[in-house]
């Protein structure tokens, strides 16, 4: 055998030790690193159902649906605790636990329907099926809203699945998941579903007074219809009332007595307007004061509640209350028979001088404010003021308007006779300077208020009787109307102190400074 040449020997050494190393390199792990864990894509998969299914929700999963005489908006939201949130905007929201779920119901209302809450306010006893009505339109809602909202999640998870993955059997088992998703949810809403909830509801916003401005819902859903009822018979009796009251022997008017109706305080009762025509034709009423809070909120949904007034048949003076918004202000100032008062500006309705001052504060959710006190007494200044400017023009008020106390107060010596309301009770009170205050209670019982304490709110109203000549209060009639339960109609006659037997004429109050008067700052 021949031998190898030692140069060519040590080459052939030399060239396994070089290529050795690359046959003992470890092979590359791609074929691991292209295989995702399970739990990863069993969490990328959670995380394309649920997001799916919330855009679907989000984009096409709202319902319009209208409830009574209301249009909402129904739609289902994740949630981690369930229940139902009700949106009235721009009040706030009210809360219910009404089921234990991962998804909430939201209702916005969004708006009153003109047509079918003026056939409430026409039709008060409408009022009796409201509920069943509610319940039936919100039952169909839910049941739209239930459609809608499967489609909305199967859309959803399915395109967003198909966008990910791009294949069309992930995608679909995406939208499936979605579906058993969504279908669970409803099973546990249904299984813990708790009707009382609405009894007891959470408010926000605005509506966190509601308590206070509406009652409690128990006492309200139970009561409401024996109310009705009540206020229809006791609108019977009041025509009562004028055959028994012109025979009292104290004080008879004559035909050219100047006869004023005051009322107060209506605040949304429809009722009240039967009340006051009943009155304004037995009482051959001149014309008609209201001292405000005719409204609840002053919302622009509310002022068909207002219509009536045309009909009344005599002028309506009227001044803003702390519950009636400058909203509710231009709509009566548009109606003819009104005359509405704000800045002490007087007008002669019926032959007597008017003047008068709206409330500074608007406070439909019942709030205190601080320096409230403050702004009422400037704003009585103001009207003292003007009833100043009238008497040195010649032109003496006789008869000032405020809604609060506290402001007609600041008129005293300026006017003989100022009304006002506010505190839902009547009384009367000779200040220190002259002038008489008359205070009227709630016209309408303190509206849905009436049904919320143990002892019911009444209706109250008054006559006042006016000598044409003098323009002097002479009498007035206060009638009280029982509440809720109280089928009772009471009238009492009072005589101003220079109208008693024996008693002399006192004088007017004037203007500081007038001759032959003393001279006082309110």
């Amino acid at each position: 055998m021949a031998r190898v040449p030692a140069a060519l020997s040590t080459m052939l050494n030399r060239t396994p030790n070089r290529i050795r190393p690359a046959r003992h390199r470890p092979p590359p792990r791609l074929e691991l690193a292209a295989r995702p864990r399970p739990w990863l894509r069993a969490l990328g998969l959670t995380a394309v159902v649920l997001v799916g299914a919330w855009l679907g929700l989000l984009i096409v999963g709202n319902v319009r649906a209208p409830v009574g005489p209301m249009d909402t908006t129904m739609a289902l939201r994740p949630s981690v605790s369930g229940g139902t949130k009700i949106n009235i905007s721009p009040l706030g929201a009210l809360s219910l636990d009404s089921h234990i779920a991962p998804v909430r119901l939201d209702v916005n209302v969004d708006q009153l329907d003109p047509e079918r809450s003026q056939a409430l306010v026409d039709h008060p006893e409408r009022l009796s099926g409201l509920q069943d009505e509610v319940a039936r339109d919100v039952e169909h809602g839910t049941l739209d809203l239930a459609v809608r909202s499967c489609v909305a999640v199967v859309s959803g998870a399915t395109a967003l699945g198909l966008a990910v993955y791009r294949r069309p059997r992930r995608a679909l088992t995406a939208g499936g998941l979605a579906l058993a998703l969504l279908a669970a949810s409803g099973a546990s809403a249904y299984a813990t579903w708790n009707p009382k909830s609405v009894l007891e509801p959470r408010f926000s916003g605005l509506l966190s007074s509601a308590p206070s401005v509406v009652g409690n819902a128990r006492s309200i859903v139970t009561e409401f219809d024996v109310y009705q009822k009540e206020l229809a018979r006791l609108v019977t009796n009041v025509t009562k009332l004028y055959d028994v009251t012109s025979t009292l022997p104290a004080y008879r008017p004559d035909p050219s007595t100047i006869r004023v109706l005051h009322v107060s305080d209506i605040h949304l009762n429809p009722a009240s307007w039967k009340i006051i025509g009943s009155l304004v034709k037995q009482y051959q009423v001149n014309v008609i004061v209201d001292s405000g809070d005719t409204m609840d909120h002053g919302a622009a949904a509310e002022n068909g509640f207002l219509d009536p007034v045309r009909d009344l048949g005599v002028p309506y003076v009227w001044v803003r209350g702390n519950h009636d918004s400058r909203t509710t202000q231009r709509y009566l100032e548009r109606m003819k028979n009104v005359r509405v008062l704000d800045d002490g500006r007087a007008r002669t309705v019926a032959g007597l001088r008017f003047a008068g001052i709206g409330d500074p504060q608007f406070t439909p959710d019942r709030s205190v404010v601080p320096g409230s006190e403050a702004s009422e007494e400037l704003a009585g200044a103001r009207l003292a003021s003007a009833l100043r400017d009238q008497q040195a023009a010649g032109t003496p008020v006789d008869v000032a308007v405020a809604h609060e106390p506290s402001a007609a107060r600041e008129t005293d010596g300026q006017v003989s006779l100022v009304l006002c309301g506010h505190l839902h009770h009547e009384g009367t009170e000779m200040l220190p300077y002259g002038t008489r205050l008359r205070m009227e209670g709630s016209t309408g019982g303190s509206g849905l208020r009436a049904v919320e304490h143990k002892y019911p709110a009444p209706i109250e109203a008054s006559i006042l009787y006016f000598d044409r000549d003098s323009r002097r209060l002479q009498a007035w009639d206060a009638i009280r109307l029982g509440g809720l339960g109280l089928t009772t109609a009471e009238v009492s006659r009072h005589l101003a102190d220079e109208n008693q037997p024996g008693a002399t004429r006192s004088p007017s109050p004037s203007a500081p400074g007038s001759p032959g008067t003393a001279t006082a700052s309110p």
